[in-house]
């Protein structure tokens, strides 16, 4: 936590929300879990912002500092608000990204209880995953009465660490007693199917519905099994009793933000929970909720899946960029300096996400998060460009100056707000068969030409239509570096095809995955990670993490 931030007490932002004490469990002074109950009051729904980017690049992209000093910004202009994000993975934290919890004077807090365990909602999905694949190693261990297939489970371990040397393992090494020899493999917490779940439960019926469903294998005649022949969706679900919960903080100035769930945006549908949306939207008469990754991951998952599904309202769209990122996607090397010719080239990015956004039914508010080194001359420039697309934006400078810094980019998205009529134009219908549905997200949003399917996959959608399952929505799981699912194609790319390397069944989740090329799913730790510089004081205050 910053040293300077004085935090309100999480009882009187609670009370700011219209809360009385039933409604909350407070966990110590500056945080609070939120009772479910909440989702269904009898009061009318305020109006959801979604807040998107372009393609991220190691220039930075500053989208969940731009959600919360969004908020920050909605608060100072006497708005009734509330900001949903996701909770950070300890993966990253300690790997290559760092904190995740926003910067400069646009954070929630407190930053170092957010980033670390937090209210260990993501032990308890760890250790709820992990219940699941003890006990599918103990049937098979006493008897495997369900003929489950050994060479065909295909629900991995989980751990909320970034660590390589799990990807591939081998399991019951040893005498009988240690179990049966396997290849077993780990996922990180993130990209676990119960995450996914997590996020999309709305009660705890709802929640032991989805965990029975997970499959967790095949037979010997190719028949799923599922978490509830194994009778296991019971004690899961006990294991996230609090976890289903959503987390009540605050921004730095006081305003009220909600963190729960975390879903990776380029393998599941990485948005905050649906329930703290819901609450949330019966809570503030305005909802900033952000989109993993850019919009053709995130945004466009929440258009078609999350929004869909939840069925909750979109009323603004917010598209955040930097210029700095735009040079990146234009070819620079030096980003610290004026480049105009890169940057010209690189606002082809941006624009293909304004066309995206529009073809949902929304036209976006650009906000240019700004960074010390932009010049005078690459603002007019990008000005310029913005202008010739018809583009609404605003300049962004919640990083350095809090919510004065974001007040012209709050104004704009009220008055976007007032011409929207919030109908989305979704890609797919859900009645479409999974093969269209995967052409229409590829060429519609990725600007493919073409699909090609490995022998895998077309193995895989015969399996999901003889399930019955054609009618589930799609979750793309592809590189978020790109358009395209090749990593490498910066800025606008066409004239590529979509290759579908496998398709994975969330039965649970609900939606099925479509895998793009190579996905990573447990990463790996850099050669200097971020864990080098964490550290605890004498006082017992983190350091160094971000």
């Amino acid at each position: 936590m910053n040293g300077k931030t004085h935090l309100r007490p999480i009882r009187e932002v609670a009370a700011d929300l219209g809360l009385n004490e039933a409604d909350y469990e407070t966990y110590g002074s500056s945080i609070a879990k939120l009772s479910l109950s909440l989702a269904g009051r009898n009061t009318k729904d305020g109006k959801l912002i979604l807040v998107t980017a372009i393609n991220p690049t190691p220039a930075g992209e500053g989208k969940t500092t731009t959600t919360i000093g969004l908020g920050q910004a909605f608060r100072k202009l006497g708005k009734k608000v509330v900001i949903a994000i996701r909770e950070p993975s300890l993966g990253p934290c300690f790997g290559i990204k760092g904190g995740a919890t926003g910067g400069g004077m646009a954070t929630v807090e407190p930053s170092d209880r957010i980033n670390l365990i937090f209210t260990g909602d993501f032990p308890a999905v760890t250790a709820a995953h992990n219940l699941l694949s003890a006990m599918i190693n103990n049937h098979i261990h006493h008897g495997n009465k369900l003929g489950i297939d050994q060479k065909r489970i295909v629900f991995p371990r989980t751990i909320d660490m970034n660590d390589r040397s799990l990807r591939n393992i081998i399991v019951g090494v040893g005498d009988r007693e240690t179990g049966s020899l396997n290849m077993d493999r780990f996922v990180i917490t993130p990209a676990s199917e119960i995450m996914a779940i997590l996020g999309l439960s709305t009660s705890y019926g709802d929640l032991k519905e989805r965990l029975g469903k997970i499959i967790v294998g095949y037979d010997s005649k190719s028949n799923p099994v599922y978490c509830r022949d194994l009778k296991a969706q019971g004690a899961m679900a006990s294991l996230l009793v609090d976890a289903l919960k959503p987390n009540l903080v605050q921004t730095q100035d006081g305003t009220p933000a909600m963190i729960h769930t975390g879903p990776f945006g380029n393998i599941a549908h990485g948005t905050s929970s649906v329930l703290a949306d819901r609450i949330a939207l019966k809570l503030s008469d305005y909802l900033i909720t952000e989109a993993g990754f850019g919009s053709e991951l995130g945004a466009e998952k929440f258009f078609d899946l999350v929004s869909r599904v939840a069925n909750l309202p979109i009323n603004a769209v917010v598209l955040v960029a930097t210029i700095r990122a735009l040079k990146h996607n234009g070819g620079a090397k030096e980003l610290n300096a004026e480049d105009l010719k890169a940057l010209e080239s690189g606002f082809a990015n941006l624009k293909r996400h304004i066309a995206l956004i529009r073809g949902f039914g929304f036209d976006p508010v650009v906000s240019i998060n700004r960074f010390q080194t932009d010049t005078e001359a690459e603002i007019t420039l990008l000005e310029k460009l913005l202008r010739d697309e018809k583009a609404r934006w605003a300049l962004s400078e919640v990083y350095s100056k809090g919510a004065d810094g974001g007040l012209k980019l709050a104004e704009a998205v009220l008055e976007a707000i007032g011409q929207s009529d919030g109908k989305v134009n979704r890609v797919y219908d859900l009645g479409e068969s999974m093969k269209d549905k995967i052409m229409k997200i590829s060429r519609n949003v990725y600007g493919a030409d073409d699909v090609v399917y490995s022998k895998d996959a077309l193995r895989d959608l015969k399996r999901i239509s003889k399930m019955g399952l054609d009618g589930l929505p799609v979750c793309m799981a592809k590189t978020q570096y790109s358009l395209s699912d090749d990593a490498t194609l910066l800025n606008s790319p066409r004239g590529f095809k979509v290759h579908v390397e496998a398709i994975n069944i969330s039965a649970g989740a609900g939606f099925i995955v479509p895998i793009l090329g190579e996905i990573m799913t447990m990463p790996g730790l850099p050669e200097h990670p971020a864990a080098e510089n964490v550290d605890v004081d004498e006082a017992g205050n983190i350091i160094g993490l971000f």
